[in-house]
């Protein structure tokens, strides 16, 4: 990994989640030109995966989630209950500001509104904040680079494990990597589903005025990486992207949904 300042400690230190919302996940945000296109890919394809091929079931756990909770706007009404966690607590504390309305936390009803106008009625963007809500049962700490990432709490295998645009963001170099792939995957039942998105082929992007450092993956990387966690690649899709040097060196996206092969297979 080069490119940035990377550790544990200094996400910690210096990972702010407004300055992140601001420069990628806001609508109305200055860099909104360059984000909203990767923004509409995302939830697109989060609309087609839960909502169109149906995936669904009892639990579904959220590895990384940042501050954001946009990844799980499709997939509450697909799931009994979701697991929200994230190695950092400022990022925990934003989910939890949001889940408690606070005031002060991140304005994420433009978001709801798109995603709701995928599922055909924009209007009912206060009806979805609300489900959402309620199917957040848990927020909790994660850590990738641990053989169960939520040590020490030890959970049953569950239906479905989303992660997006996290572990590339917390590994160091490709076997790392698929490391990590084989420790969320440990948390997906047989027969169960994986879903990833990533970014491709960067090396740093900026949050404020910190540079961190990213793991440069190609899809190859990525469907290797989950093929060597027994798994089965159902559908993956890229897109291509270019982004100003002040915010990132992507040149894509990659979203990704896989089965876990049953022992037998």
């Amino acid at each position: 990994m080069e490119g940035g300042i990377t550790g544990k400690e200094a996400y910690r230190q210096h990972f702010d989640p407004k300055s992140y919302f601001d420069m990628y996940m806001s609508c109305g945000s200055v860099n909104s030109s360059v984000c909203d296109p990767v923004c509409a890919f995302f939830q697109e394809k989060l609309h087609k995966t839960f909502f169109v091929d149906g995936i669904q079931g009892d639990t579904l756990i959220d590895i990384g989630s940042g501050p954001s909770i946009q990844q799980l706007l499709s997939a509450c009404e697909s799931f009994r209950e979701i697991i929200a966690t994230d190695l950092l607590e400022q990022n925990r504390v934003e989910i939890q500001k949001w889940l408690k309305k606070d005031p002060e936390a991140l304005d994420w009803t433009p978001m709801v509104k798109y995603v709701c106008q995928l599922e055909g009625d924009r209007e009912k963007w206060k009806e979805k904040e609300e489900k959402l809500r309620r199917t957040i049962k848990q927020v909790l700490p994660c850590d990738v680079t641990l053989a169960n990432p939520l040590d020490p709490l030890v959970l049953q295998p569950v239906d479905c494990v989303i992660s997006t645009f996290c572990l590339e963001s917390a590994c160091d170099d490709l076997p790392a990597y698929c490391s990590a792939v084989k420790n969320v995957a440990s948390l997906v039942k047989p027969g169960g589903h994986l879903i990833f998105a990533a970014v491709m082929e960067e090396t740093y992007y900026m949050v404020g005025s910190h540079k961190f450092g990213c793991l440069y993956l190609t899809p190859e990387m990525v469907r290797d990486a989950v093929k060597g966690a027994s798994f089965e690649v159902l559908w993956s899709q890229g897109l291509g992207m270019t982004c100003p040097p002040s915010m990132c060196d992507a040149k894509g996206m990659f979203f990704l949904v896989a089965k876990k092969l049953s022992k037998s297979q």
